[in-house]
């Protein structure tokens, strides 16, 4: 090599090692203004190993499960300081918000039994940062129609945010393995089996599905339904875990954290760990990975229908991954794609952005397509009926199906988080039912005051957190469980 080359190649390395301490120093003084780390970001309860849970049962997994609550109620619950004890904090017993003292305590595993024997199983895979309680209403849909709900508390979850920190996905797959299991010794072999995964469970439920294509030993699902489904997340992910590099040295501990928030919702965490981010992208990678070999090798003609809701806008994840990596490479199997479009009557003028406007013609391609497409929308020339613009696998031209429902004046657009909550939902809910009473109703929030009152920010509590929509994705499911069982093609059938 010459001398200019290497004198030209330290120069870089240098500049390269001062932008990354650079942003490492910027990193440590951003954090260091944050909220303190509590008890909830410190301690992390026991979960089972992944050899664990795949040797194991349901009844091995609920035990467990009822060890790490048992050890955050005498390790964080039992020692809180009295300036912790407050009504917004869910791990303060005299609170409110705290879940041992509902009903249900939905961060928990749960099995609903149907009327009589079952006949079909049903898996419910929630959310990063969330908890079974997320998919309750859907669970209670499939028991309604005669199937078994498996619930499952995805490791690290339900219990503190500290144990988001301590997981892999190799964990969340494992569980999803476990949870299938009990699934169908609870159905018997001979009766349908859906996975419902909503965000990172939805990933879940694909990568099992998926696996299962090559794995007899895994029993394959004959439905899919996905909710806001993590198929792609954001570039930034990728690199969580540098953020989190200066946390090795006690003094920097909060640099392990993207995000430290009061934790005042009863059933989902505020504050969210780098290990998190760091997962979900590893997890989708590991998805997008198996997707691309599986349609290359013919495989995904033996795949479930796929049925998804999607907003058209999502600050989570990537709903243009959701169309191009997963519904584009979907074999003509029946599967189903229904968008939820922004509220085209929503009074805000030029303060929508051109990006939210263009989304649903940017985002789909053009027809025809090999799945079925359903744009719920209120583009009408007055904007106001809310319609179902069909566009059946093979066709061009969209049928329009009127729904008797109304996109709320006050809300321009559905969110991530909203999908699988109707609007009675007594948490999230927009008109909340009074007899589902959490402590706290996060989706009717409507305030306005000055800035630096509340312990939590207004984006936090704009965010809709509920579907006006709902019954439709009712109407959806139901048409799923009664429709019959396809027989799917061997790959060799498929093959061109």
């Amino acid at each position: 090599m010459s001398r200019w080359f290497l004198r030209n190649l330290k120069r870089a390395a240098v500049l390269v090692g001062v932008i990354a301490v650079t942003l490492l120093v910027v990193r440590i003084v951003d954090v260091s203004r944050g909220p303190s780390l509590q008890l909830w970001h410190k301690h992390a309860p026991p979960e089972l190993t992944v050899k664990q849970l795949d040797a194991g049962s349901w009844k091995d997994y609920l035990a467990a499960e009822d060890a790490a609550f048992e050890d955050v109620r005498v390790s964080v619950t039992a020692k809180l300081k009295p300036a912790q004890q407050q009504a917004s904090n869910r791990y303060f017993d005299g609170s409110p918000l705290y879940p041992p003292r509902f009903q249900t305590d939905w961060n928990r595993s749960f099995v609903l039994q149907p009327d009589g024997k079952p006949i079909g199983a049903v898996v419910l895979l929630h959310g990063l940062t969330d908890s079974p309680y997320s998919l309750r209403h859907i669970a209670k849909l499939y028991r309604d129609h005669g199937f078994v709900a498996v619930g499952l508390r995805v490791p690290g979850h339900g219990t503190v945010p500290a144990g988001l920190a301590a997981v892999n996905w190799e964990h969340w797959l494992a569980a999803t393995r476990l949870a299938v299991r009990e699934a169908r010794r609870l159905s018997g072999g001979d009766t349908p089996l859906h996975l419902v995964g909503y965000s990172n469970g939805g990933a879940l439920a694909l990568l099992y599905s998926l696996d299962a294509l090559e794995d007899p030993a895994l029993a394959r699902p004959d439905r899919l339904v996905l909710f806001s489904p993590m198929v792609g997340v954001t570039r930034f992910a990728r690199f969580a875990g540098l953020a989190g590099l200066p946390s090795i040295f006690p003094r920097f501990a909060k640099t392990a954290w993207l995000g430290v928030m009061p934790e005042f919702n009863p059933f989902k965490y505020n504050s969210f760990p780098v290990n998190a981010a760091r997962q979900s992208y590893e997890l989708t990678s590991v998805l997008q990975e198996r997707i691309t070999r599986l349609a290359r090798d013919n495989r995904l003609a033996e795949l479930a229908p796929v049925l998804t809701f999607q907003s058209i806008v999502d600050f989570t994840v990537s709903a243009p991954a959701v169309v191009s990596t997963l519904y584009g490479n979907l074999p003509e199997n029946g599967s189903e794609l229904v968008l939820f479009d922004i509220n085209r009557n929503a009074d805000l003028g030029p303060l929508l952005s051109t990006a939210a406007e263009t989304a649903v013609e940017r985002i789909l391609p053009p027809a025809p397509r090999r799945y079925r497409t359903a744009v719920i929308t209120n583009a009408a020339p007055d904007g106001d009926p809310v319609e179902a613009r069909v566009v059946e696998p093979g066709r061009t031209e969209p049928q329009k199906e009127a729904l008797n429902l109304v996109y709320p004046a006050d809300i321009y657009s559905l969110s991530h988080v909203a999908l699988p909550f109707p609007v009675e939902d007594g948490l999230y809910g927009t008109d909340p039912d009074p007899a589902d009473d959490f402590g706290i109703r996060l989706g009717d929030i409507a305030s306005r005051g000055e800035r630096g009152t509340l312990i939590v920010g207004l984006d936090t509590l704009m965010r809709i957190s509920s579907n006006p929509f709902f019954p439709y994705v009712v109407e959806r499911i139901e048409a799923l469980i009664a429709a019959p069982i396809p027989v799917a093609p061997t790959a060799a059938a498929a093959a061109p």
